[in-house]
C-alpha cells in the first residue's frame, strides 16, 4: 500500500485529502452563497452557478477515492482512549458527514438532469442521470437544499469537536489528520 497510517497519523494522502476537501467544500458554499449577490441569469450568477457544480463533483469524485484509501488502511488510534460514547457520536458524525459529501453531488445531478440542463464538468457536460422531470427535480432540490442547511451545522460540529479534543480534551485526534507532522 501506498503511504499507509502510521500507528499515530493518517497516511499523507488521506490527510491531504482531507484538509483539499475541506477547502473544497467551503469553495462549493461561497458559491452558492455568492451567487445570490447577481441577478438572475445574469453572466456572473451563471458561472457561480457552474461553479459550484463542478466543485461539487469534484467532492464525489475525491471522497469515492478517500474512502477507498480509508477503507483499506487502519484507522490510528485516539490516545488517550476516548469514552464508548465519544466513539459512537465520532462514527455517527463521521459517517454522516460521508453521506452528505455523496448524497449532495449526487441530488445536485439529479436537480440538472431532472430540468433537462447539462451538467458542466470542466468543459465536458456530463450525462444525465435521468430524464427530464420538473416534479422529480422540485423534490429533489427540496432535499437539496435542506441537507445543504444541515451540513453547515455538521460541518461545524466535526471542526468544534477537532478542537474540543485538541484543547479541552488534549488528546491526539487533531494531531493525527494535522498538515503538519511533529513527530519527524
Amino acid at each position: 500500500m501506498i503511504n499507509p497510517n502510521t500507528v499515530s497519523r493518517y497516511s499523507p494522502i488521506l490527510i491531504g485529502l482531507h484538509w483539499f476537501m475541506f477547502v473544497l467544500l467551503i469553495a462549493v458554499y461561497v458559491t452558492m452563497e455568492f451567487r445570490g449577490m447577481f441577478p438572475k441569469g445574469s453572466d456572473p450568477r451563471e458561472f457561480m452557478k457552474a461553479l459550484h457544480f463542478m466543485f461539487g463533483i469534484v467532492v464525489l469524485l475525491l471522497v469515492i477515492v478517500r474512502l477507498g484509501v480509508r477503507l483499506s488502511s487502519p484507522t490510528p488510534a485516539i490516545a488517550p482512549t476516548p469514552k464508548p460514547l465519544e466513539n459512537a457520536l465520532a462514527k455517527i458524525v463521521h459517517l454522516s458527514l460521508y453521506a452528505f459529501m455523496v448524497f449532495m453531488p449526487i441530488a445536485g445531478w439529479i436537480i440538472l438532469s431532472a430540468e433537462g440542463h447539462g451538467v458542466p464538468f470542466f468543459g465536458l457536460e456530463l450525462p444525465p442521470l435521468v430524464g427530464e422531470n420538473h416534479d422529480l427535480a422540485e423534490q429533489v432540490e427540496h432535499w437539496h437544499g435542506l441537507v445543504g442547511e444541515i451540513g453547515y451545522y455538521l460541518i461545524g460540529l466535526h471542526v468544534l469537536a477537532g478542537l474540543f479534543h485538541h484543547y479541552v480534551k488534549r488528546d491526539n485526534t487533531l494531531k493525527r489528520i494535522s498538515l503538519i507532522n511533529k513527530e519527524s
